[in-house]
């Protein structure tokens, strides 16, 4: 497992710290924080919180099993300014990003959770997204492959357009992309969470599901012809659901996931109701993916007040969905045994006639 630091003057390496407190972690898997153990060791100072020794290591090929690695990749002249936003704080957060994706992507580890970072702080030449989402995308997926969903065990919600100006999310939500996102998120729903046949509601875009066009007919032409493709690829998704009323009422809790239209549509009853539980899933990928469902938090750094319960729930998620996706993987692959045939031949493997019987 990979951790990335995130942003140095935030929450980031206190609930990190905090999270690694328990060394039964390691019964689990092997870790290794892409930091720097100078910081560790200033925030763990500052704060007297628990003592976390890491094992500093050049490369993860030295990943020492049973002991927590870091590998440092801050500059030597970086300095902490708690609870303050700087480019040196961007530079390391997105240093140990890069990184990071680069042992995932080479194999060197396995799963990957990143650690709040500063969205304006972090944007260079060199990283020009909105969030991790997108450049995850970027760097290990291809366009339209991620997908974005809030995870608690209460409730998983997944959004058809993430980071985006209120203003152009319209023009941003089609057929196409909302059927996508509901094939996505079922896929995911089965392959990362282990159910069988989910059970899918999809939000309206518009107020009351747009009131019969008199308040918008984007649900009537766009979400509900989506929502019927879906149904008949045999997708057991529902709605469109005007969003005040579906969480309002509690009718969520009927449902194994929920696709908002936008952020702060799902982001909003998702954090009332998962509360300091939750955690962000990148779905779509061909890597696992989780972080914390909160930001920097700059108001509280440095003070030992964060709860580190959603750090330590991405990191154990990461643990089980990787392992739901090589049972997935293994209950769906194909279960005739690959033969060669000579050329000309017309016979028919055993398995494979019992299989057309």
């Amino acid at each position: 497992m990979g951790i990335t630091h995130g942003d140095i003057n935030s929450i980031a390496y206190e609930v990190i710290i905090k999270a690694l407190e328990d060394d039964r972690l390691l019964e689990l898997c092997d870790v290794i924080v892409y930091g720097s153990s100078r910081m560790a060791r200033e925030h763990g100072n500052m704060m007297e919180l628990p003592e976390v020794k890491f094992n500093a290591i050049e490369s993860a090929s030295d990943c020492q099993p049973e002991r927590y690695n870091i590998i440092n990749v801050v500059d030597d002249d970086t300095e902490l300014n708690i609870g303050q936003s700087t480019e040196k704080a961007g530079q390391a957060a997105f240093a140990a990003l890069e990184r990071a994706v680069a042992d995932l992507r080479e194999g060197d580890i396995d799963v990957l959770v990143t650690a709040p970072i500063n969205k304006h702080n972090i944007h260079s030449s060199s990283f020009t997204f909105p969030g991790h989402t997108e450049y995850l995308e970027s760097s290990l997926g291809n366009p339209g492959d991620a997908l974005m969903i809030m995870v608690s065990d209460r409730l998983k919600v997944a959004l058809v357009t993430i980071h985006l100006p209120i203003e152009e999310v319209a023009q941003h939500v089609t057929r196409e992309l909302v059927e996508n996102s509901i094939l996505r998120l079922e896929e995911s729903l089965k392959a990362d969470f282990g159910i069988h046949k989910p059970r899918i509601a999809v939000l309206s875009l518009d107020p009351h599901v747009g009131d019969n066009g008199v308040i918008g007919k984007a649900d009537a032409e766009i979400v509900a012809p989506a929502i019927a493709e879906a149904k008949a690829k045999k997708v057991l998704c529902f709605g469109p659901y005007s969003a005040d009323g579906f969480f309002g009422s509690g009718a969520y809790t009927k449902f194994d996931g929920v696709l908002a239209m936008y952020h702060d549509q799902g982001l909003t009853p998702f954090k009332l109701i998962a509360g300091e539980e939750g955690i962000n899933f990148t779905a779509g990928l061909p890597y696992v993916r989780t972080s914390p469902d909160h930001g920097t938090a700059y108001d509280i750094a440095g003070k030992g007040e964060a709860d580190p319960a959603s750090m330590r729930n991405a990191i154990y998620k990461a643990i089980d969905i990787f392992r739901n996706r090589r049972s997935h993987a293994e209950a769906t692959a194909n279960p005739l045994r690959k033969q060669n045939f000579d050329r000309g031949s017309d016979k028919v493997p055993r398995e494979a006639k019992k299989s057309n019987q």
